[in-house]
């Protein structure tokens, strides 16, 4: 039941309110926060849910059962935004327009040194290296990392395969790197080609086509034509790539183009990425909690979460109106911006790309929800369960031989597999090559937390494997106190797809279900990504074990000579044939460390 609403006392609270910026908490009965919000007048903004008469269905409810409203006064309205930000990622408001992504955005990045590196990059930010982007995709990302070496050539290898090269790579052979691993372009040179790229990343493209013209005239002045040409080649290739991607326009600009869109209750915020002119994709992204939410609201809301932390162009382009985006915007950026409507060709060509990819990204979200519904009633049929499972878990262990068993923990909502809440447990104390011990670690550490009431309890189990491993996982259910829904899927012979045998721990008969059955297609989709996900894990844990641990247990080998070891040498083999001699010559390692590390790699 609903808490009564007259259980609040809004007018004597309202009365209490400061007038200073801050962020404001609205906490129902059972003490769960219904809603985070920041204002510039704390008084003025809280008081406007309970004086409206107006007020969205959606929020109406919202108001309907607040018991309290927490307050906290910042001194700046930067600071309420700030803390409203945190406050949403660690509370999760039930009323809050969330956009979650389980990916950051890409970024293109030129690495330091006398010949720097252009590399695809996702993740945080390191000192010395520069970062272009945000790009919508990794296929934006690759795209433009394709053009850099087809028009400047940039290496793009590894500093330890570059420091120990003797001939160039197939890259110089097929003129996408000028090979400055083996000096056959000079330190000035490559910094020249790097300048240019980075003036091409950055969007401007009329400065580099005029450096390489200049240089081609001055090559042919002074009577260097197999240069003047090269350079020519380049500006006819860099030509012709710009008026390939221009999309109708010659314009160096750079433009977010965010179109909303609602339909059938879905809502999605589509956004589009020009820079320098050139279109590189789109994002479609779907709010969490934005049930029966307007698409202007999803859309406040995604420039108030993404330009927090995304650097903004120089124009955005909306589909929506103006004014409640811009009061948005004016509170997150602290520049000036450019907001505008499309108003010229180009812009409504961008625009129109827009709304028909939101279009399609909501019409391929119905398409994989209804077909997953259908998978999971059939499922439900097939394992005679009373109602549609709404949550899956399923485990594997990877490891090879008993060496580095990792544990995976893969989770499907109903929508699809949630990355998000993906698990992996790095096994330990157990019998090398014992897959029931490995489980029941696992299991345990999952389970003991549900047990606690801490954790998310799934609707069912799905473990990877036959009746071993199903007696274990019963073993540690019964040892927990829960009552939860659990099958094994056992593989066919050979190992072949369609051939699995689902195995129940309450000594049920075997079930073999038809390999075109949807329930059997929703099995195999979830225990296919358990194993990816254990296998990957598996496969870092255990290269981090061969390359690194022997290192790390000499000692006086710290991370920073273990970086310098691996990369003179080429890696651990290189660094365990290594004389002492050798190992002397590498920066900061004495002749007496040499030794101590010959003799510990032998």
């Amino acid at each position: 039941m609903e808490p009564d609403a007259r259980a609040f006392d809004a007018k004597a609270f309202l009365r209490t309110l400061t007038e200073e910026p801050g962020v404001y908490r609205m906490i129902a009965a059972d003490e769960s926060v219904l809603y985070v919000g920041k204002a510039k007048n704390l008084k003025r903004r809280v008081s406007s849910y309970f004086q409206r008469t107006q007020l969205s269905p959606r929020i109406a409810l919202m108001v309907a059962q607040v018991a309290r409203v927490d307050i906290t006064a910042t001194r700046s309205e930067a600071e309420a935004l700030i803390l409203e930000n945190n406050l949403i990622k660690s509370l999760g408001p039930k009323y809050n327009i969330l956009f979650r992504d389980d990916k950051s955005y890409p970024y293109i990045a030129l690495s330091g040194g006398a010949f720097p590196r252009i590399f695809y990059h996702r993740g945080g930010f390191a000192r010395g290296v520069r970062y272009f982007g945000p790009y919508p995709n990794s296929w934006a990302v690759r795209e433009s990392l394709h053009l850099m070496q087809k028009l400047f050539r940039l290496r793009t290898c590894e500093d330890t395969t570059f420091n120990n090269r003797s001939r160039p790579c197939l890259q110089y052979q097929i003129q996408r790197c000028t090979g400055p691993c083996v000096g056959i372009i000079s330190q000035e040179g490559y910094a020249a080609d790097v300048a240019l790229a980075s003036l091409f990343l950055n969007g401007r493209h009329g400065d580099v086509i005029d450096d390489l013209s200049r240089k081609m005239q001055e090559a042919s002045d002074r009577l260097a034509f197999e240069q003047a040409v090269v350079y020519r080649d380049q500006i006819r290739n860099l030509q012709a790539v710009l008026h390939k991607q221009y999309v109708e326009t010659t314009r160096d600009e750079d433009v977010d183009v965010l179109a909303a869109i609602e339909r059938n209750g879905l809502v999605c915020v589509n956004l589009a990425m020009v820079r320098g002119g050139r279109h590189l994709g789109d994002r479609p992204m779907f709010p969490s909690n934005a049930q029966g939410c307007a698409p202007l609201d999803a859309l406040i809301a995604f420039v108030e979460q993404h330009y927090l932390d995304q650097p903004p162009p120089g124009k955005l382009l909306i589909n929506l109106e103006l004014e409640p985006v811009r009061a948005a915007l004016d509170e997150v950026l602290e520049g000036k911006f450019s907001l505008h409507h499309a108003r010229f060709e180009h812009e409504r060509a961008w625009m129109g790309m827009a709304e028909n990819n939101a279009h399609l990204a909501i019409l391929a979200r119905e398409q994989v929800s209804a077909r997953g519904g259908q998978r999971l009633e059939a499922l439900r049929d097939a394992l005679g369960l009373a109602e549609v499972p709404g949550r899956i878990e399923c485990f594997d262990i990877s490891h090879t031989m008993g060496e580095a068993t990792v544990a995976s923990c893969v989770v499907w909502d109903g929508d699809g597999m949630k990355k998000s809440e993906y698990r992996r447990y790095n096994i330990s104390g157990i019998t090398p090559g014992d897959d029931y011990a490995a489980m029941r670690q696992a299991l345990t550490r999952r389970y003991e937390k549900v047990a606690a009431g801490e954790g998310v309890r799934p609707d069912l189990i799905l473990i990877d494997g036959g009746k071993g491993q199903m007696g274990v996982a019963q073993e540690v259910l019964d040892e927990l106190g829960l009552d939860i829904t659990m099958f094994g899927v056992a593989k066919g012979e050979a190992r072949k797809p369609g051939l699995e045998t689902l195995v129940f721990p309450d000594g049920r008969p075997e079930v073999h279900l038809n390999p075109d059955a949807p329930a059997l297609h929703l099995i195999q989709e979830v225990r296919d990504e358990a194993h990816r996900f254990a296998i990957t894990g598996h496969r870092a844990r255990r290269g981090k074990a061969r390359t690194g641990s022997k290192l790390e247990d000499i000692p006086g080998v710290g991370p920073t000579r273990r970086r310098k070891l691996l990369a003179t040498f080429g890696g651990l083999d290189g660094v365990k044939a290594a004389t002492v001699e050798d190992l002397c010559r590498v920066d900061g390692i004495s002749r007496v460390l040499a030794e101590q590390i010959y003799n510990a790699l032998r």
